[in-house]
């Protein structure tokens, strides 16, 4: 027993790891299971990106170490993007750039920010950054404003839809309800319009 708990110990975050895959199987043994669609996402092709390369070079040490520890990875779309959501088509365009799911960087080795949250935060990102959906078709037609609530539910339910984790996409979910407010704010500064 004293070798387990001293293994559990030294590998404490494989351990806490562990911990939380056993408490969402047992979770999920029990969540409500929805059969219909929430709203209803489909897409044909997966998203074709390039990663943006982070520049490091020429930022000196601290800079360049600060950027290491807490910069993310961004992206560009470099195909248009389609998609199915209620009925509607949409399109994320060429060119769009984006950091995948907000996630901590010390959760990057269990919890990718371009794995099975991939769907939602694309859409999400766009979502918060022009406040709405882009319509596919030859005119700029969206969706209408939407608010950042709205666009978080999007997020948690093309997630929910996509890879069926109903506990980590409401965790998600509930974590842009308390901090999400950051990148929505600063984007409205910014007041980013559909190009």
């Amino acid at each position: 027993m004293e070798l387990v708990i001293a293994l559990a110990m030294k590998f404490w975050q494989w351990s806490i790891l562990i911990a939380l895959v056993i408490l969402g199987f047992v979770i999920n043994l029990f969540d409500k299971k929805i059969d219909d669609k929430r709203v209803s996402f489909k897409y044909t092709d997966m998203p074709h990106m390039k990663p943006i390369s982070i520049k490091t070079k020429g930022k000196g040490f601290w800079k360049g170490i600060l950027m290491w520890l807490l910069g993310v990875r961004h992206w560009e779309i470099v195909k248009d993007f389609t998609f199915e959501l209620e009925g509607k088509k949409y399109v994320i365009p060429r060119g769009f750039k984006f950091d995948g799911a907000s996630i901590p960087k010390f959760l990057h080795t269990f919890l990718s920010p371009v794995g099975v949250l991939l769907m939602g935060g694309l859409v999400h990102d766009y979502a918060y950054k022009y406040e709405t959906l882009l319509m596919q078709g030859p005119k700029k037609q969206t969706m209408g404003i939407i608010t950042q609530k709205r666009a978080d539910e999007i997020f948690r339910d093309i997630g929910i839809e996509v890879n069926g984790f109903f506990l980590m996409n409401y965790l998600a979910y509930w974590s842009l309800r308390l901090g999400g407010f950051m990148a929505w704010n600063k984007h409205r500064k910014v007041n980013a319009k559909i190009k």
